[in-house]
């Protein structure tokens, strides 16, 4: 049984998609949850269970192995357990899908600074940043183009559940938090994911962490 090291789910973007990844392979993992910010996290980023990944979440560990980063855990699991658990089978489907997880992975720094995740919260609508509206218009773009591409009669971007719903679903929580406004398809779309049983197990759950991170829970409205 591996172990996963992850963050508060109220507020860790990165956990979830560790986490997610983790339970689309179907096997049991041991999971942790180390609040952050607090003294545990601290004197739990200076073990060495943390040592590898520089005190960050999430971090996987399969006997000796660690794996930290959720873009590297989620291709460490697609090599255990079979790619086709991960991404789509079909070549300019999988091309796409990978490619729109790297640029969740690297991108979107306004929307990340600017709208933090908190699935615990819903604030009212704020006036978002021109730098803020590009992202986000170019995270509905792609929505756009993976449905119309390869969606087909599925729910997800590429029909079937996959990676790169995996690392999109903290951006729709955080749609849903901030009330953003989104056309028809992608609320379609964001229905589906909230919809899925291991995004919505991730949100229950974290509606019982008893740890509050002030700076998350600004109404950036008011």
């Amino acid at each position: 049984m591996f172990k996963l090291i992850i963050g508060n789910r109220a507020y860790s973007t990165w956990s979830m998609r560790g986490w997610l990844a983790c339970k689309q392979s179907g096997e049991e993992f041991e999971e942790l949850v180390v609040p952050m910010f607090d003294s545990e996290w601290e004197k739990r980023r200076e073990g060495d269970e943390f040592a590898p990944s520089l005190g960050k979440v999430p971090i996987l560990w399969d006997g000796d192995c660690v794996v930290w980063d959720s873009l590297a855990i989620i291709e460490f699991l697609a090599d255990r357990y079979g790619r086709e658990l991960y991404w789509p089978e079909e070549d300019s489907a999988r091309g796409m899908a990978r490619s729109m997880a790297a640029e969740m992975h690297s991108g979107f720094a306004n929307l990340r600074r600017e709208l933090p995740m908190n699935v615990r919260k819903s604030f009212p609508p704020i006036d978002l940043s021109d730098p803020m509206r590009d992202e986000i218009d170019r995270i509905l773009q792609l929505w756009a183009q993976a449905r119309a591409r390869f969606g087909g009669t599925g729910d997800f971007l590429f029909g079937e559940w996959c990676a790169a719903d995996m690392m999109y679903a903290p951006v729709v929580t955080r749609f849903i938090t901030y009330g953003v406004a989104v056309p028809s398809f992608a609320g379609v779309y964001m229905k589906a994911v909230l919809s899925h049983p291991d995004v919505a197990e991730w949100i229950d759950k974290a509606q019982d962490e008893p740890w509050v991170i002030d700076q998350y829970e600004v109404d950036k409205a008011a």
